[in-house]
């Protein structure tokens, strides 16, 4: 197998999805979901499985979009209820409320961790003269981004707030991250996109974007051996990625983004 690289004659700028990718947040939210799907759960199915459930149906989703993702993966509707309902209640928003509770307190009390090797590999492109964009479907991924002190290696971020704003879909859409090279002034056939979880990827493809990294931490949660969790490496390269790497410490850059002339 030839040696994973990014080509800048062939790449001019690079969009990170955060969590699993940037930050060390995804194990996070993949607990704050479990507490408080089992909760809701228990008494109508089985418990939330970190190791299909969540990879299949909610990671890298817009937060209301894995719920109903989810819940109708078990055969199971609830009213969408609104921004006022009560965190737990059983809608769509309760749900997601009482999970942002939840995770939030676990920011708040534990921080927010950056991959030593994708801040490696982010000073390394911004030597070399690429762009580089964090993409977050969080309405909290500018405080997440900046409490893991990485900010200053983004020439911008667009998050869940840009998304409300401007009334683009989630994941496996790629809007996000089209916004993000549209802002970078790079067309998506010269742009880089890292990614961890399967929808991403999926919009990565559907984008057309140059170059799809996708970043598969095989112990990300707790996997041990048995069949492959969904969004394996395997599922991976079938959505659309052309390198699946466990961890950006195994990626090269190759040559430099030349300054444009006038």
């Amino acid at each position: 197998m030839d040696e994973p690289v990014i080509d800048l004659t062939a790449i001019s700028a690079v969009v990170f999805d955060t969590d699993g990718v940037v930050t060390d947040t995804a194990r996070g939210h993949a607990a704050a979901w479990k507490h408080v799907f089992d909760a809701f759960l228990r008494g109508r199915s089985a418990p939330f499985d970190i190791r299909d459930d969540y990879l299949r149906h909610v990671d890298g989703r817009p937060r209301l979009d894995g719920i109903r993702t989810f819940l109708a993966s078990r055969g199971i509707t609830l009213p969408e209820g609104g921004a006022d309902d009560e965190p737990g209640a059983p809608t769509v928003h309760g749900l997601g409320l009482a999970k942002d509770r939840v995770f939030m307190s676990q920011v708040d009390e534990y921080g927010v961790a950056a991959f030593p090797s994708t801040v490696a590999l982010l000073h390394e492109l911004r030597h070399r003269g690429a762009r580089t964009a964090a993409v977050s479907a969080s309405l909290h991924g500018r405080r997440l981004v900046g409490s893991a002190g990485v900010m200053h290696l983004f020439d911008l971020l667009v998050d869940g707030n840009d998304a409300a704003l401007m009334n683009l879909p989630g994941k496996p859409d790629p809007a996000l991250f089209l916004e993000a090279a549209r802002r970078l002034s790079v067309p998506a056939g010269r742009v880089g996109l890292v990614e961890a979880a399967l929808p991403g990827i999926e919009a990565a493809r559907k984008g057309g974007f140059g170059l799809v990294i996708a970043v598969h931490r095989p112990d990300g949660f707790g996997e041990t051996a048995g069949p492959e969790p969904a969004g394996g490496a395997a599922e991976l390269s079938e959505h659309g990625a052309d390198l699946v790497l466990s961890d950006l410490g195994e990626l090269s850059v190759r040559g430099r983004v030349l300054p444009l002339t006038s």
